[in-house]
């Protein structure tokens, strides 16, 4: 450690200046200052296209349609009635895409949440490519927004190589692409806690301006997912820690601490705010009309929900989560079915899926933090929320994926960019060959971003032998698995085992499913997703165990002759 110290400079860490272009970079001034802003362009760029691509081919997964109905319903019924255990921001966001659309709406539609998204999309008459299309576009531009935050973020740190490097990362994340690429509300409650931390750091210099902003991207993150609640106090101790730092030299004691408390208050007050501005937009008049009931929560727990300063609608919404929480979830892990959860599914997943040049930057990242004087101020910034966040999700009893923890390769980017700041030679160029490696592995795995893992794991193609659920296998290659049954096995009997929220008929599958049929009647074609072969027992584990595989598509589904 004391040698990195010796290594890099000691002048303090300080937000918000103009930083210096990355070491190397030569030539007349106007190329050295347009260089910067082109790279940015064409990194964001290609996470861009990768994304718009991604979202055309992909059918509704899982979570998607009850989102995009909800946003509907928010749309022409100003009325919070469906999905209650997730606030209403993340679906107004989506809602903005599915606006545009202009789907029809049946307004005498009575159901559950389930029912609602896949009746807009497949019995109302709207064309489910398009209107999933529209409501994904907006998340793919806040998910390219946050690329901006942790490209400013790191540059802010290490300068504008150091910047490039995060924003590199991120760009070329698996995990945010192929979550960033979907109506869900995963990536953007992670993006607005970055965004709160990133002008949390920044308060440091200009309190009164930047706690209020960061307030309102924790509420922003609060009224989109409830798990993100576990940031309130980690962000409330940065929030005094940020106004404490920029008191003046002479001012007492007692009174900078007076002004620190004062500065976490102002943050959790304007992000309750936000919370309450999100049901407001949805209906003035906060009218709440549960169509499910809602579980009823005693001790400890009931007693919190209680207490919470949201609408009703959000402590009801809460109720739904620990009930959720308190159900006997399966899980898969390495080959392993479960019932329950493992504490350590989601580093083992976050293993298995993350490039491993990220993995090796993260590191390197986190450990330079700590490392370097002059960037330990950043380090609590950086580190607690990512652990605070991470851990709070890992004692969670849904082992469905990576997407709980897709903060971490946002926070962690940032924190990898900073390695440049270490005053080694051979650092750059090391550097930039695992950011290389990162793209390479990435590029890949293109269009199929989604069931990625990395090299060790064997790459995509074996993400369904370790792993379920979002993490290969979310519903949305059914399209792609009637490109193929036309291609290839046209007029042939098919027993469709699907995972997932679209309709197959649509698409022109019609299947019968093995589960309901004698054994030996099942005969030609067995197309099973791989999260149900996963899960498989009983009569769907005997007819797997009893058929050849002959082809996949998309790494997701597995077509079996028998």
């Amino acid at each position: 450690m004391m040698a990195l110290e010796q290594q890099s400079a000691s002048k303090p860490v300080t937000a918000p200046t103009t930083a210096p272009a990355p070491r190397g970079f030569a030539g007349p001034p106007v190329a050295r200052r347009l260089l910067v802003p082109l790279l940015v362009v064409l990194l964001l760029g290609q996470m861009a296209v990768a994304m718009v691509t991604t979202a055309v081919r992909q059918t509704p997964t899982i979570d998607e349609p009850v989102y995009v109905g909800t946003a509907a319903e928010y749309l022409h019924e100003h009325e919070v009635v469906h999905n209650p255990e997730h606030p209403p921001l993340g679906k107004l966001v989506i809602g903005a895409g599915v606006a545009l659309a202009d789907p029809r709406v049946d307004a005498s539609f009575t159901g559950d949440q389930g029912r609602l998204g896949r009746h807009l999309l497949y019995e109302s008459g709207n064309d489910p490519w398009r209107v999933m299309l529209f409501a994904r576009l907006p998340v793919i531009a806040l998910t390219l927004a946050f690329g901006l935050v942790v490209f400013a973020f790191a540059r802010e740190l290490a300068g504008a190589a150091g910047g490039l490097a995060a924003l590199g990362l991120y760009a070329f994340s698996p995990d945010l692409v192929a979550h960033g690429s979907l109506a869900t509300l995963d990536v953007p409650a992670a993006g607005f806690v970055l965004t709160s931390v990133w002008l949390l750091w920044r308060a440091r210099h200009r309190p009164r301006l930047y706690v209020p902003l960061a307030g309102a991207a924790l509420g922003a993150a609060l009224a989109t997912k409830m798990s993100m609640l576990a940031a309130i106090p980690v962000l409330m101790a940065l929030a005094g820690l940020s106004v404490w730092c920029a008191r003046a030299p002479a001012q007492p004691s007692r009174r900078a601490l007076g002004r620190a408390a004062a500065g976490a208050g102002v943050l959790v007050l304007v992000a309750i705010a936000v919370v309450w501005a999100s049901y407001l937009v949805v209906d003035p008049r906060l009218r709440w009309a549960p169509e499910q009931p809602v579980p009823a929560v005693r001790g400890l727990r009931g007693l919190v929900v209680d207490l919470l300063p949201f609408p009703e609608a959000y402590r009801d919404g809460m109720r739904v989560q620990f009930h959720f929480e308190d159900y006997p979830w399966q899980g898969f892990l390495f080959g392993r079915l479960y019932t329950g959860s493992l504490w350590y599914y989601l580093p083992a997943a976050l293993l298995v899926k993350t490039p491993l040049g990220m993995l090796a930057l993260w590191a390197a990242g986190a450990v330079t933090l700590v490392a370097v004087r002059r960037l330990r101020p950043v380090a609590p910034y950086l580190l607690v929320p990512t652990a605070v966040l991470l851990g709070a999700a890992m004692l969670g009893s849904r082992d469905f994926g990576t997407r709980y923890a897709v903060f971490v390769p946002m926070f962690l980017a940032v924190a990898a960019g900073c390695v440049l700041v270490v005053r080694r030679r051979w650092v750059p160029a090391a550097v930039g060959a695992l950011v290389l490696f990162v793209a390479v592995s990435s590029l890949r795995t293109y269009p199929y971003y989604l069931p990625y893992s990395n090299e060790a794991f064997g790459g995509p193609a074996k993400t369904h032998l370790r792993l379920h659920d979002s993490n290969v296998d979310w519903g949305q290659d059914l399209g792609r698995l009637a490109d193929r049954l036309r291609e290839r096995y046209r007029g042939e009997r098919i027993w469709l085992v699907y995972k997932g929220s679209g309709v197959p008929s649509y698409y022109g599958i019609h299947a019968s499913d093995p589960r309901r049929a004698d054994p030996g009647e099942v005969r030609g074609l067995l197309v099973v997703s791989d999260s149900a072969a996963a899960k498989a027992t009983g009569r769907l584990a005997e007819l797997i165990d009893g058929s050849r595989p002959i082809d996949g598509v998309g790494h997701s589904i597995t077509i079996y002759r028998r």
